[in-house]
């Protein structure tokens, strides 16, 4: 039998990807055990367990749970919470806090990747733009947190996790478009520190630098960086 037929709950991710974290954190705070699988050939060469268990967008990452996937990452952590209730609730249980919670987090995935693949694909003026354009989204977001040490309050929740994902990924596209995230959201690094200090955010996130790295190639590649 394959580690997916034997395992109860498989992963299959990408090292660097963000919402393979995501999901990865979500576990780990649940205390779920896992099989994780690592596509060593995606973006350009899908797995045909990918592909079989993601058919439709053949993207990571994918939890299979006894043997039935479950895709979309934001999906993913939901299905968690519901699934492994042990211990405390990622979602607040109150139905208007829930919502809000959907809300910032699909917030999250519309305007933050989309700022950040502005710095990736452009140079010059108009990455300039794209780093203006990120910063405003991550000073909305600065706002929401406020005061509180999470955004859901106390508790380290479902929008903290579709957050911190990403933030490897910020100190990576800081350096590429040279700006620097404590000057412009100084209470965003006090909740990223404070959320890094959480094992299963530290074990989940790559490495910046390595990000960097890959982010230098794929410029090289579509010509927007000799």
């Amino acid at each position: 039998m394959s580690s997916v037929e034997e395992a109860e709950v498989v992963v299959l991710g990408w090292w660097i990807s963000m919402f393979t974290s995501r999901v990865r954190i979500a576990l780990a705070e649940k205390g779920v055990k896992y099989e994780y699988i690592e596509e060593e050939n995606f973006p350009d060469n899908e797995s045909l367990l990918l592909l079989k268990h993601n058919p439709i967008y053949k993207k990571v990452p994918v939890l299979i749970h006894k043997g039935k996937p479950i895709n979309e990452s934001k999906i993913i952590v939901e299905y968690i919470d519901e699934t492994w209730k042990e211990g405390y609730s990622l979602l607040p249980y109150d139905p208007y806090l829930k919502y809000q919670a959907a809300f910032w987090a699909d917030y999250i995935d519309r305007h933050i990747y989309k700022g950040t693949r502005m710095i990736l694909d452009l140079k010059g003026e108009e990455m300039e733009k794209g780093v203006e354009e990120l910063l405003g989204y991550l000073k909305v977001l600065e706002r929401e947190l406020g005061e509180k040490p999470y955004f859901n309050g106390e508790s380290f929740g479902f929008v903290d996790i579709a957050l911190i994902c990403y933030y490897n990924h910020i100190i990576a596209y800081a350096t590429l478009g040279t700006f620097s995230i404590e000057k412009h959201c100084p209470k965003l690094v006090i909740w990223a520190t404070q959320c890094m200090k959480r094992e299963s955010v530290s074990k989940a996130l790559p490495d910046p630098n390595k990000i960097y790295d890959v982010l230098i190639e794929y410029r090289k590649k579509i010509g927007v960086e000799d």
